[in-house]
């Protein structure tokens, strides 16, 4: 292992991977909270590295992960490359004694984060993603009404997320790289506010239709879908319906919501006016609602900056990583795999 012995007070030393938009965008929140040091950037594309230095001047510049982990003073990396790469690079730098923040997805299939979730147990380092909703004002607070019972008991979870352009990059259409396409992008961030809010797992009684271009697809899969339904049972008996998609005319730019209904009372968390931005939180009670949260709310680096923290207290491996192998599981199920 290469990592150095930190001071608790001094604030974490990291290493960024992947230098694309979000990647960019994760370090700009990170250097403006001032809760860490960026001391490496890696990235194999020579314009990416030239606009992440505009936020990180004082980093070393690198074009590979071994170039990156070679070095002996950081404390962790932060990584944001295509999602065919997270588990290899994720485990190389566990295994060198580096603490691991990756964006979403972990990885591709359940096995891989088993194999990620085992490395990060071995070297007794934090592992996060970056499921960023889970940091959206009101979010937490209805996490904490949830389990307390306010609502009774959740029977039902109505899940949606359309994304009225899809990506940019070429690798998220092959599914080597990607794993999969619209669920594995956007459905994934559902998949975790079910089971993280309900405080639950398990996927029982699950079916899914999968398309492309508005054709059906079935398992083996051989291309990646673009319009997703999926209807499950969580391990509590709520009943899960979710749909999620690329270019769909839905005549706005996104539409993003969770709900959550019990016998007691719901709640939703939705995107205002198609914005893939801003959001509400409210709580239902019969014919009412009061809402919690609203814009503005800068909630994009929220997961990282806390990542972060708890780097810099010291924390170590933490069981509760395992549930990304229970979101991995059902993803995988979704896909027929």
């Amino acid at each position: 292992m290469n990592a150095r012995l930190r001071p608790a007070t001094q604030a974490p030393r990291l290493g960024f991977l992947g230098l694309g938009w979000i990647g960019c965008q994760r370090m700009q929140v990170l250097a403006d909270s001032g809760t860490a040091t960026i001391g490496a950037i890696a990235d194999s594309n020579p314009e990416c590295l030239a606009r992440a230095v505009l936020h990180a001047p004082d980093a070393r510049r690198c074009r590979t992960i071994d170039e990156l982990l070679a070095m002996d003073d950081l404390d962790g990396i932060v990584i944001a490359t295509p999602s065919g790469a997270h588990a290899m690079q994720a485990i190389a730098a566990l295994d060198r004694g580096l603490a691991v923040f990756c964006q979403k997805p972990l990885t591709r299939t359940a096995l891989e984060a088993r194999q990620v979730v085992e490395a990060a147990r071995r070297a007794d380092r934090l592992l996060a993603v970056d499921f960023s909703y889970r940091h959206l004002d009101g979010v937490v607070d209805l996490r904490e009404r949830m389990q307390r019972g306010d609502f009774g008991d959740i029977h039902a979870v109505d899940l949606q997320f359309h994304n009225a352009y899809g990506p940019d990059k070429p690798w998220f259409y092959e599914l080597s790289q990607s794993g999969g396409g619209c669920v594995m992008d956007l459905g994934i961030h559902l998949v975790d506010l079910a089971q993280w809010l309900c405080d639950t797992t398990g996927h029982s009684e699950l079916g899914a239709m999968l398309h492309a271009g508005g054709r059906p697809l079935r398992a083996p899969l051989r291309e990646v879908e673009d319009y997703a339904t999926a209807q499950w049972q969580l391990d509590n008996n709520a009943s899960v319906r979710m749909a999620c998609s690329w270019r769909l005319p839905a005549g706005r730019d996104a539409v993003i919501e969770a709900a959550f209904y019990g016998t007691r009372g719901g709640a939703a968390i939705r995107n205002v006016a198609g914005s893939f931005y801003d959001f509400t939180v409210d709580l239902f009670e019969g014919t009412r609602s009061t809402r919690i949260a609203a814009p503005p709310d800068a909630w994009g680096g929220r997961a990282l900056i806390e990542w972060t923290r708890r780097v810099q207290a010291g924390e170590g491996f933490d069981p509760q990583s395992r549930t990304l192998v229970d979101v991995a599981q059902t993803v995988d199920a979704i896909y027929g795999r």
